[in-house]
């Protein structure tokens, strides 16, 4: 989810339907195959109607909740058809630096959910803060990565220390960047080298317009860098923007190629990927049954493998 400033643009992605369909359309499978054991779905968002027990951050109306909810119980309505074991959870912009509502669903269903927060990187402790979480189940944290924000890391000190700590603390640093903002993560990426790096929805390259090869290129130069992870998701808003979404087909070919499948995974960004004309079922089944040029275990790394030890561990 983009910063919340950004939250129209995401309507504007799902053309203003961010409605969750029918429960008997999110539920089919595409090919009827058997479900894929151990999936993850590395890249879901959640949250409650409840602002009382989980109020919004201020800036937030329940305006901006699109679709009005989307709780733990929903979103395993929609996965468990799928296969889909375990999830990652993102923390949700609406409700800023307080990650209440993702930990309380992690704790509720333990060894189901991880999460990934949001936190204040320019407080002095954000050492004790991740060492707080990392027992509650949070494995990564969201930072937003376009240009302007990517380009000013550089001798910042707060971030400095938050690279640094979580490398220590074995956090991964998830990134929502713009394919504009990848130079100056790559040279983030170099400074900071121990630090484990999740690029969100392919960069969102795609996202605006036709893909650029020198987007392309500057995502695909980051796999130098070990550390460096892709998520291969948000289908509904890249590229052609609907099923079977075979046209993104050629540059996870290239990731793949780049990366190797162990650093890549699946993720669908629900509850926007169930907006209508585009569901679960299509999201899934693009890397388990449409991408031929994939073995057994690279389906396997991709759809839960890459996540499972980078969150779940």
């Amino acid at each position: 989810m983009p910063p919340k400033r950004s939250l129209r643009s995401r309507r504007a992605w799902l053309g203003d339907t961010a409605t969750l369909a029918g429960a008997s359309v999110i539920s089919r499978s595409v090919s009827g195959a058997e479900p894929t054991a151990a999936v993850v779905d590395a890249h879901v968002h959640v949250w409650t109607p409840d602002t009382t027990r989980y109020p919004l951050a201020p800036g937030f109306t329940v305006a901006d909740m699109l679709p009005a909810s989307f709780t733990a119980a929903e979103l395993l309505a929609a996965c468990r058809p799928h296969g889909v074991a375990r999830v990652v959870l993102i923390q949700m912009s609406f409700y800023g630096f307080d990650n209440a509502f993702m930990l309380d669903c992690i704790a509720a269903h333990p060894g189901t959910f991880s999460g990934v927060a949001i936190i204040d990187h320019e407080r002095p402790d954000v050492a004790a803060t991740l060492r707080d979480l990392r027992p509650r189940g949070v494995r990564g944290l969201r930072l937003y990565a376009d240009r302007t924000k990517a380009e000013g890391w550089a001798g910042a000190a707060g971030m400095d220390r938050l690279w640094k700590v979580a490398a220590d603390e074995g956090i991964a640093l998830c990134l929502l960047a713009d394919p504009d903002a990848l130079p100056a993560i790559r040279r983030q990426v170099v400074r900071f080298p121990r630090t484990p790096v999740v690029i969100d929805h392919f960069a969102r390259i795609g996202m605006r317009g036709p893909v650029a090869e020198g987007d392309v290129a500057n995502l695909l130069a980051l796999a130098e860098s070990p550390t460096v992870h892709v998520k291969v998701s948000a289908y509904y808003a890249l590229g052609a923007k609907r099923p079977p979404y075979d046209d993104l087909a050629p540059l996870v070919r290239r990731l793949r190629d780049a990366y190797g499948a162990e650093r890549l995974m699946w993720a669908t960004d629900c509850p926007y990927q169930l907006a209508e004309g585009q569901g679960y079922g299509p999201s899934v089944a693009l890397v388990r049954d449409r991408l031929d040029f994939l073995s057994a275990a690279e389906r396997g790394a991709i759809l839960g493998g890459t996540a499972t030890r980078l969150f779940f561990a």
